[in-house]
């Protein structure tokens, strides 16, 4: 059986991007538990992908009969069912993914990250984000996250200009820009992207929208910073088709369907010879700390969906001057209230 339950997640402040505003988000807690043992995990659903809290439920409890029949270390056969079952909604299959994950390791009693080798001490910095929002509450926000050495600005489609020159009149901090999309035509991406590029930007993610990867790549021909993928790319079936287009890829747990589905992504983007940012939606410490989980083996973070709301039912990785930091405690190492 697969307990369920939905938390409202309040936001700090108003969260605004190319494409929508919202003060919380609901998103979806599990518990499973076998031989004495639980696992945890979390689904947030996303309307850019189609997925709602309703349907997510759905599809969860019909992973119980999956979850029934196997042997929850042979997780990687967990993992072939969900996909075959469950098309869509992958943020159902991330919180059933992760909450296996769990399970094992505690049931093993070794951390995540040691169960696969990877080294706690090799996690990045993560940026911080701040949405859109006027100059003098943009500055606000920035004066408010003082402790993290990298941000991410996001902008839409004719705010650009006024936000980075808001951002600029405060702080020299390495800035990655978010489009989100707001940018239709190649021409206007690139006048936009000309002038940002002289103001300390790292790299610009998802410029234009998911479909418009030949633009893309006519973008990519013309700017010196990096191009990352965040739309256009879901699961490893997406990642060759962008590699000539984008510098980099943007991989959330939400999106890919788990933790499993993630590390075979950053592993096919390396053989490809581009970089991999793991990013988040509005979640809890469960979520991101199962992120951060992986972190050891990419370039880049964006792992502060917790840092953003004020209500955050558990507690996992914690952010020390803007770097992850991951204890010793067995599976994700998360604890809190279910």
């Amino acid at each position: 059986m697969i307990d369920v339950k939905i938390k409202k997640l309040h936001l700090k402040n108003t969260w605004t991007i190319a494409r929508n505003s919202s003060d919380y988000k609901e998103n979806i807690f599990i518990k499973i538990e076998r031989n004495g043992i639980t696992g945890f995990g979390e689904a947030a659903p996303n309307v850019r992908y189609g997925q709602t809290a309703e349907l997510t439920i759905q599809k969860i409890k019909h992973a119980e009969k999956i979850l029934d029949k196997h042997n929850w270390f042979q997780f990687a056969e967990i993992k072939e069912s969900l996909d075959n079952e469950i098309q869509d909604q992958s943020c159902a299959k991330a919180a059933i993914d992760m909450a296996i994950l769990d399970w094992v390791g505690k049931s093993l009693k070794t951390p995540l990250y040691e169960y696969w080798g990877l080294n706690p001490l090799l996690t990045p910095i993560t940026s911080f984000s701040i949405g859109i929002d006027t100059p003098d509450i943009l500055i606000k926000k920035i004066e408010q996250a003082s402790e993290y050495p990298v941000l991410k600005i996001k902008v839409g489609k004719d705010n650009e200009k006024k936000i980075v020159e808001a951002v600029r009149r405060i702080t020299d901090k390495p800035l990655r820009i978010d489009a989100n999309e707001a940018w239709t035509a190649k021409e206007e991406a690139l006048e936009k992207i000309l002038w940002m590029q002289e103001q300390n930007i790292e790299f610009i993610e998802q410029p234009m929208p998911s479909d418009m990867i030949d633009e893309t790549a006519w973008l990519r021909e013309r700017i010196d910073i990096p191009i990352v993928a965040d739309e256009s790319v879901k699961t490893t079936n997406d990642i060759a088709k962008l590699a000539e287009a984008f510098d980099g890829i943007n991989i959330k747990l939400m999106k890919s369907g788990g933790l499993l589905e993630a590390k075979k992504m950053i592993e096919v983007a390396h053989s490809l010879g581009m970089k991999v940012m793991l990013g988040c939606m509005i979640e809890s410490s469960l979520a991101i700390t199962a992120a951060a989980h992986l972190s050891p083996c990419v370039e880049w973070a964006d792992l502060d969906g917790h840092l953003l709301i004020s209500n955050d039912p558990f507690a996992g990785v914690k952010v020390e001057n803007g770097r992850l930091i991951l204890d010793d405690s067995p599976g994700l190492g998360i604890n809190g209230d279910f």
